[in-house]
């Protein structure tokens, strides 16, 4: 299935274990390849954002390896 990436956006971003960690804000793309480097990540409360990396404005900034969404819920396969 193909989405637009702004059809992505606010969506629940749940990882292979079932944590969820907060809602996509943006995507950053690498203009080479034109693939999809990294998805920013507004965290949930409950996440410790010191876990990961994160940008100048509190998001995650989570290494994109692969994702499917399910309903309102985008589950990722974090890559490293």
């Amino acid at each position: 299935m193909r989405k637009f990436l702004t059809e992505l956006r606010g969506k629940t971003v749940m990882t292979n274990d079932g944590q969820i960690i907060g809602s996509i804000e943006n995507f950053v793309v690498d203009t080479t390849t034109g693939g999809i480097a990294h998805v920013l990540v507004t965290p949930n409360e409950d996440v410790e954002p010191r876990l990961f990396q994160t940008d100048a404005s509190g998001r995650l900034v989570l290494p994109f390896k692969s994702m499917r969404a399910v309903k309102d819920v985008v589950v990722m396969e974090l890559g490293k």
